[in-house]
């Protein structure tokens, strides 16, 4: 009873589904005025946020890192 072959394998591979972020959830309403969440990338300006990872801060535009 060794490794199953690929041909004996049965199903299909099982996909994780992505959870894909609005633009709505980096903003935060205060009041009358509104508040960014999320960083900005310096280079690219307003509008372009950067993605936070455990050490690090980096613009999935311009790939610019900010170390933490």
């Amino acid at each position: 009873m060794g490794k199953k072959k690929k041909s004996e394998r049965k199903g299909k591979k099982q996909h994780k589904k992505t959870v894909r972020k609005k633009k709505s959830d980096y903003y935060e309403i205060k009041g009358n005025s509104v508040e960014r969440k999320k960083q900005q990338c310096p280079k690219c300006g307003p509008g372009v946020f950067m993605a936070e990872h455990k050490d690090r801060l980096v613009c999935g535009k311009c790939s610019y890192t900010k170390w933490k």
